[in-house]
């Protein structure tokens, strides 16, 4: 083993971590914006747009992530003439694609909802908007809270995807140190022990996320 020979390389991997964490966020947060609008849409009385939304998920649950990056960074300079930066056009892909998945997940916790809550409210003169946004959805979050905590850890794992395209993640920093040193055991190594050690701290938040919503609910 030569971890010694890594050292000088941490500058390098503290880069590609800070890169990788830029990148979920944004993702997470652009997904949950658009997957709410999405599952709203779909429990909405409005056919048309019921259809466009189920649409929309059925392609990006439907085709690889990979695929989906490809399009969106190879296809956007050819369409647009505009060459999109690798890590716009990764945050823009895995955003688009979270929000089919929470989307679902959030759709089911709409309707799980126990619907005299809302006939409760409409008869009482409360605007549909408010309906959703004060009664029905803060108790579908929570219903739905571990599925969102599962996709927020699936969309960290396959952010090495983006290496693929030269986001400097990771994974990418990896590769990097690998071709540079010509040795290939030990970078992949740490840079899935740093993989693993993400996902375990963002484990560890969720779990005190839900215990903190399960004690307010028994409170």
């Amino acid at each position: 083993m030569q971890f010694h020979k890594m050292v000088e390389f941490i500058p390098l991997l503290v880069k590609g971590v800070g890169v990788t964490l830029e990148f979920t966020v944004l993702s997470t947060i652009a997904g949950f914006i658009l997957g709410i609008i999405i599952a709203v849409v779909k429990v909405s009385n409005i056919k048309p747009l019921k259809w466009l939304a189920n649409f929309y998920t059925s392609i990006f649950r439907g085709t690889p992530l990979l695929v989906q990056l490809f399009i969106i960074y190879y296809a956007t300079p050819q369409l647009f003439d505009y060459k999109i930066p690798a890590l716009n056009a990764a945050v823009i892909t895995f955003g688009l694609n979270s929000a089919a998945y929470i989307s679902e997940s959030l759709r089911g916790g709409i309707q799980a909802v126990d619907k005299g809550q809302k006939e409760a409210a409409m008869a009482l003169g409360v605007s549909y908007f408010n309906t959703m946004v004060d009664i029905i959805f803060p108790q579908a979050l929570k219903h739905v809270l571990p599925a969102l905590v599962n996709e927020s850890i699936a969309l960290l794992k396959d952010s090495s995807l983006v290496a693929t395209i030269g986001v400097m993640d990771v994974l990418r920093a990896s590769e990097t140190i690998m071709n540079t040193t010509f040795i290939p055991f030990e970078p992949l190594i740490i840079g899935a022990a740093i993989y693993y050690v993400l996902i375990g701290i963002l484990t560890l938040l969720a779990d005190v996320l839900e215990r903190r919503v399960n004690r307010s609910d028994r409170s």
